[in-house]
Formats: structure tokens, sequence, C-alpha cells
């Protein structure tokens, strides 16, 4: 049985609720963040770079989101279900925001939701000018960066129901899923995003995925 190691408020809530879209049975092993946001060391027994999310299906270990996604689909998809066309424009946008999310989106997001919280680890005395030199970096520079992004999102999803242009989700989808929930609590996605948003997470199959993943998951709207 395919196991998930799911880490809380993280992205692996997405291979959650792919798998409950796809109707397969699944387990969840759960891990706590730490006081610092970190996972805990015994996510290294899984992952070496002790991040989530990983999956193991019997001899296989996977990690890194879009891989994951790729497998889940290709591997449990039945009757093409969250499948795209082999070609034509479908498959182009599948294609495309499969990897844009963690390849530009997510990488902008990390960022700047870690700029947030730098200056808590600077020493206590010069916490004031830091938390001062990180904002001024993060409005000046990450924030036009995230919000360019969330133009480029918003204008798709104003022509689209779904990523990938279909009247169903695709892995493009379930990549997305965190980088606009991201925009969401960040307070950066425009209202056809937001819209998007409470949509997914309206589904039964992504409620159900929260419960697996007891819940706690901050991104929630």
């Amino acid at each position: 049985m395919i196991v998930v190691h799911h880490l809380n408020n993280s992205r692996s809530q997405r291979i959650l609720w792919l798998l409950e879209e796809l109707g397969v049975p699944y387990k969840v092993k759960l891990y706590q963040r730490n006081s610092i946001g970190l996972a805990p060391k015994s996510l290294s027994e899984v992952s070496p770079l002790r991040k989530s999310p990983v999956i193991t299906d019997g001899d296989v270990t996977l990690a890194e989101s879009g891989a994951i996604i790729e497998y889940l689909i290709n591997k449990c998809s039945v009757n093409g279900k969250l499948k795209t066309p082999s070609s034509g424009p479908e498959y182009v946008n599948n294609l495309y925001w499969l990897h844009f999310a963690e390849g530009s989106l997510q990488a902008a997001i990390v960022q700047r939701l870690s700029f947030a919280t730098s200056a808590r680890f600077v020493a206590e005395e010069l916490r004031p000018a830091a938390t001062a030199a990180f904002k001024q970096i993060r409005q000046e520079r990450m924030d036009p960066e995230v919000r360019k992004y969330a133009a480029h999102v918003e204008a798709h999803l104003e022509r689209v129901e779904w990523f990938a242009g279909g009247s169903e989700p695709t892995a493009a989808d379930f990549a997305m899923s965190f980088a606009v929930e991201c925009l969401a609590f960040l307070r950066m996605a425009g209202p056809k995003t937001l819209a998007y948003v409470t949509k997914i997470q309206a589904r039964p199959g992504y409620l159900r995925a929260l419960e697996k993943g007891e819940g706690d998951y901050a991104y929630k709207l």
C-alpha cells in the first residue's frame, strides 16, 4: 500500500488530495514541524533532504511533488481519470503549469515566507535593525516578484476552469494547489485565484484529505 510521509502545513497535503481524487487506498505517516518550523529529524529516515512529501510504494521511495504527482496518476488512473490528451493545448498547459508550480512560483513564495520570519534567528540586540532590513528587502525585491507570478496565474484563470484548460483537474492542478493557497495566505491572490482556491477546497476529496492529514492546515480559507 502507498504510504504518504506527511508533514503538517506542507506541500504533501496536495498528495493526499490527489490520492483521494484517484480513489486509491493509502496510509499516512504524520510528522510535525518543530518550534522553528522545520521538519523533524525522523523524516530524514525516509528522505535524506528531510523534506515532504515523500511516498513509499513497495520498493519505490519517491520524493519531489511533481514526480510523485506524475507517478501516481500514471500508475493509478482508471479510465484516464486526471489525465490530459497526449498532445494539443491541454497537454501543453498541463506540462507548463505542472513545472511552473515548483520551478518558478513556489520558489519565490518560499523565499518570501522565509524572509518574513528570518529576524527571529538574529541576536536579540540586532533584531530591530534586522527586522527593518528584511522588511525592506521583502517589500522592494520579493513582493513584486511574487505579485508578478500571481498576476500571471490570475490571467490564466480568467480564461480556464482548470489549469490544463479542460473540464476536470489534472496534474497541473494538484501541483499548483499549494502555491495558489500560499498566494491566498499572503493576500496576493486575485479574485479568480481566490475563487479557484475556494473551489478546490470545497471538493469532497479535498475535505477527506484534510481529515487524513488531521486537519492541521494553515492554508485552508
